[in-house]
């Protein structure tokens, strides 16, 4: 929808109107056939038409364009009031610095900061109703440390919040020496699980060694057999040499 005709001061061109709502342009688009439109007036129009509301010729959302620059130019140019007329803003403006404004404006209706509240007030009234807000938030005078609300000043009792506050602390210290004793349990069972596999394959490679030695043992022997049998052969040989 564009920004209502009847806040404008003057004659506004039929040109800055759009020719869907017929109020002035706002973030105009612009068709092949040079009527312009609000950007969210044509584009819930193209959702069940396919043509131009004007002339009727065909246009689609991908030939849409801007407007051209003379044309924002006097858009922007424009004076208008600010929609917080009605709750005593005088100020007139350009559309272009339209916006900018009235996100500032004293006489804006906005909601109160206070959670629960839901008064909505103007702008340059907020800190004052803030000041006697029911649902403004302060620290307990009796010094126990709570943030209460001025509504519930009658209900707030130090020793019943303190006494929450401590189980609250307390089921929360069980539940951190828990993860930890779950967490420290878990590293043991790792750790367990490791040393029983190193464990197994120090004693696997033990069995090898054994393995080994007994046949480097067995070797040696039948080496030592082998040299006792060349010896006696020798010493055959050298009684044979004798008798010859």
């Amino acid at each position: 929808m564009g920004y209502d005709i009847e806040r404008f001061v003057g004659y506004v061109n039929e040109g800055l109107l759009c020719s869907i709502c017929r109020d002035v342009l706002e973030d105009p688009l612009q068709a092949p056939c040079e009527h312009a439109f609000c950007t969210a007036c044509i584009h819930g129009w193209l959702v069940h038409h396919s043509n131009c509301p004007e002339d009727r010729q065909v246009i689609d959302v991908s030939l849409l364009r801007p407007l051209y620059r003379y044309m924002k130019n006097d858009l922007n140019r424009l004076q208008l009031h600010c929609r917080n007329r009605e709750y005593g803003c005088e100020m007139v403006c350009s559309l272009e610095s339209i916006d900018r404004h009235e996100r500032e404006c004293e006489y804006s209706q906005i909601p109160c900061s206070n959670a629960g509240c839901t008064v909505q007030i103007e702008r340059r009234n907020l800190d004052g109703h803030l000041a006697v807000c029911e649902y403004r938030s302060r620290e307990c005078p009796n010094g126990c440390g709570f943030t209460i609300l001025s509504a519930e000043d009658t209900q707030h009792n130090c020793v019943a919040e303190l006494r929450t506050e401590l189980e609250l602390l307390r089921s929360e210290m069980i539940c951190r020496v828990e993860e930890a004793k779950h967490e420290m349990e878990s590293r043991l069972d790792s750790q367990r699980r490791h040393m029983v596999q190193k464990e197994s394959i120090l004693q696997n490679e033990i069995e090898e060694l054994k393995s080994q030695m007994s046949r480097l043992m067995s070797d040696v022997r039948s080496l030592m057999a082998a040299e006792r049998q060349h010896r006696q052969e020798l010493e055959q040989a050298e009684l044979e040499k004798r008798e010859l």
